[in-house]
C-alpha cells in the first residue's frame, strides 16, 4: 500500500515553511562573477601533455559587526 497523498493544507504549510526558512536563513556572502578556462595541448617526448589554467573571479561583501 502506498503513502497517502498530503493535504493541501499539508503542502501549503510546507511550502510558506521553506519560505520563512530562506529569509531567516544565512545568506550567500560571495557571488562568483565568471570563471575563465584556458586550455592548450602539447605534444612532448613523453606523449602528449594538456595545460590547463582556470581563473575564478569572484565578489565577497563582509558585513561590519554590530556593537553593542
Amino acid at each position: 500500500m502506498g503513502a497517502k497523498k498530503p493535504t493541501l493544507m499539508r503542502s501549503l504549510g510546507r511550502f510558506v515553511g521553506e519560505i520563512g526558512k530562506a529569509v531567516r536563513g544565512p545568506t550567500k556572502q560571495s557571488a562568483e562573477v565568471s570563471r575563465t578556462t584556458e586550455s592548450e595541448t602539447r605534444e612532448t617526448d613523453q606523449g602528449t601533455v594538456t595545460l590547463r589554467r582556470t581563473t575564478v573571479e569572484e565578489i565577497e561583501v563582509v558585513k561590519p559587526t554590530e556593537r553593542s
